[in-house]
């Protein structure tokens, strides 16, 4: 009896270990089935990225990571982050966008919120957020010109290190070169050039996506995925072997997209000792220059005085800009300062979709030609919230510049903020859409002006000027289309047409003259306004002049102060415009 019921208890202990080793291999046979569905899925994204970098000419090896492992390098990736595809040529740009003036309301230096929509029917592009401070883009190639053999001591000269880790970084999109802090680097003439680099190069690690935008209007979203990096101070040579003849600029980038220079560093031009051989210009207003230089003799007409450089050497009559753009899109500079650049400190040419703020520039009140930021054949500018003292136009707009926004700057000592001067030696100039608002002109020689050559062709329209504050400013407001800097120009009868211009809201002090507009007798100015002008004179310490007008045609919508009783109500007579002087735009 007891051996049967050992029997029978073993016969079920079998039983219920094959039915639940069948169980197990059900399992086991499942899991197998997950395991080899996964394998496939992400050994078919493998071959679909082998197909797509074939496809597209990936350049994956090329990054330093060939030695990688085949399981490492087919590893699920987050997708990487679109860049927007760089504009077409000049020739094939679509028309710029207008610029729509800003509102008269709201607080003094804010700007009007973007729209809620870009372009027509569309909504505004998603804004990838910012890493945190310290973490550079993502996929971002660093290129530190120490690792080139920069020395970094103020007296070795860089400049091939500078090149060649340029030439590194040329070639990988969205790479940084950096320049680091606590060193000075002697840096000789050097062009960074396109075309044929990758796009988004920068001078700085700050990775930013931002909306680029001109009072309420949205242009575009660019992402700073390159960068110049510039935390230490470049310094230019003082000898004059590193110039030869001359040259028309030191640091120049060209023909690129989506340059960025950035950083907290500075640019150190050591303009002193071109300044020393530079006769000081006088800059005169008009024909009328001496009947409106203040009594005590501030502005100045001796040169200034400078250093010499250490051999004694007379450097070269043609001085050189410290930074210049050319032929680029997507340009950024922010974060920087320039320092006592031998002429311009900042140029654009031929650029489209700039963007300037946090920026500083710092040269001597009687630095010649040293204009803080210029601007020539460029459209879509945006300047803001940046310092600018210099020893000529804080901001200077030439020929074919369109769609110009500057706002919340600081500006003096300098020349104030200048359209021009245009149309020297019978040249045609086209200006339009320019907005100028929320600016402090301190100890400056003009506030805002407008200045073009007699003989000259073209236009000048759509300007505005609001919010502006002014304080010891010699002339505020002033247009003159009688510019001439020499001692005498010859009399012409053609001119640059302006018309539409917009002063609103200027307040303040001066020391010479509140307004002065004098415009051409064959082409007068046009559709001038102005709205809550209240100028004062600074008490008790020059010799001042009343409002001056000369052909000049517009309205006052607002009573000023003092009052402009010299500006011509509506529009002048036909008989006394000659539409065959002026070649319009």
């Amino acid at each position: 009896m007891g051996a049967f019921c050992l029997k029978n208890i073993i016969f079920l202990l079998t039983i219920f270990l094959v039915l639940w080793l069948s169980c197990m291999e059900s399992t086991c046979n499942a899991r197998r089935a997950g395991s080899h569905w996964r394998q496939n899925s992400i050994s078919s994204s493998a071959s679909l990225s082998k197909k797509k970098d074939r496809k597209h000419g990936s350049n994956y090896l090329h990054h330093g990571h060939a030695g990688k492992s085949a399981h490492k390098a087919h590893s699920p990736k987050a997708p990487p982050l679109a860049l927007t595809p760089p504009p077409p040529p000049p020739a094939a740009l679509a028309p710029p966008l207008a610029l729509v003036p800003p509102p008269t309301g709201g607080h003094k230096g804010s700007p009007p919120p973007p729209p809620t929509t870009g372009h027509k029917g569309s909504p505004p592009p998603t804004i990838t957020p910012p890493p945190n401070k310290g973490e550079k883009p993502p996929g971002s190639t660093v290129y530190n010109v120490l690792e080139f053999g920069a020395k970094g001591d103020g007296t070795t000269d860089d400049t091939k290190a500078f090149q060649a880790a340029w030439a590194a970084a040329c070639k990988v999109e969205a790479s940084i070169v950096h320049v680091p802090t606590e060193y000075v680097f002697l840096v000789g003439p050097i062009s960074f050039s396109g075309p044929y680099c990758q796009h988004n190069i920068v001078f700085q690690v700050n990775y930013k996506c931002f909306y680029f935008k001109i009072p309420n209007m949205l242009i575009k979203v660019t992402c700073l995925l390159n960068f110049w990096q510039l935390d230490g101070k470049i310094v230019a040579p003082t000898s004059l072997k590193a110039w030869g003849s001359g040259l028309l600029q030191w640091l120049e980038f060209t023909k690129l997209v989506g340059i960025t220079v950035t950083g907290s560093g500075t640019i150190d031009g050591n303009g002193a000792v071109w300044w020393q051989d530079s006769s000081y210009e006088d800059d005169p207003l008009d024909g009328r220059s001496t009947h409106l230089n203040p009594s005590n003799g501030t502005m100045k007409e001796s040169p200034p005085i400078s250093l010499a450089n250490s051999s004694g050497e007379k450097m070269p009559r043609i001085k050189p800009t410290a930074l210049r753009f050319y032929g680029s899109f997507n340009v950024t500079v922010t974060g920087i300062s320039i320092q006592s650049s031998p002429q311009c400190h900042l140029k654009f040419d031929n650029c489209i979709g700039v963007s300037v703020y946090n920026f500083s520039v710092s040269s001597p009140g009687d630095s010649p030609n040293t204009d803080g930021i210029h601007l020539q054949n460029s459209k879509d500018v945006l300047i803001r919230n940046s310092n600018l003292a210099c020893g000529d136009d804080c901001v200077s707009i030439q020929t074919g510049c369109t769609n110009i926004y500057i706002h919340d700057v600081n500006c003096g000592p300098g020349h104030g903020i200048s359209i021009g001067g245009l149309g020297k030696d019978n040249t045609k100039a086209c200006v339009s859409n320019v907005t100028v608002r929320d600016v402090f002109f301190r100890g400056t020689k003009n506030g805002v002006r407008i200045k073009t050559w007699q003989g000259g062709l073209g236009s000048v329209q759509g300007i505005q000027f609001s919010n502006i504050q002014v304080s010891e400013v010699q002339l505020p407001i002033i247009i003159d289309q009688y510019y001439c800097d020499a001692r005498s120009c010859k009399n012409q009868t053609s001119a640059v047409a302006l018309s539409g211009i917009s002063y609103e809201n200027i307040r303040g002090t001066y020391t010479v003259s509140p307004v002065h507009f004098a415009c051409s007798d064959s082409m007068p100015c046009t559709e001038v306004t102005l709205t809550s002008i209240d100028l004062q004179p600074q008490k008790q310490r020059y010799h001042m002049y009343d409002p001056y007008c000369w052909q000049a045609f517009g309205k006052l919508l607002s009573p000023t102060t003092p009052p402009v009783n010299c500006l011509q109500i509506g529009k002048p007579a036909s008989n006394n415009i000659n539409p065959g002087n002026n070649d319009s735009c």
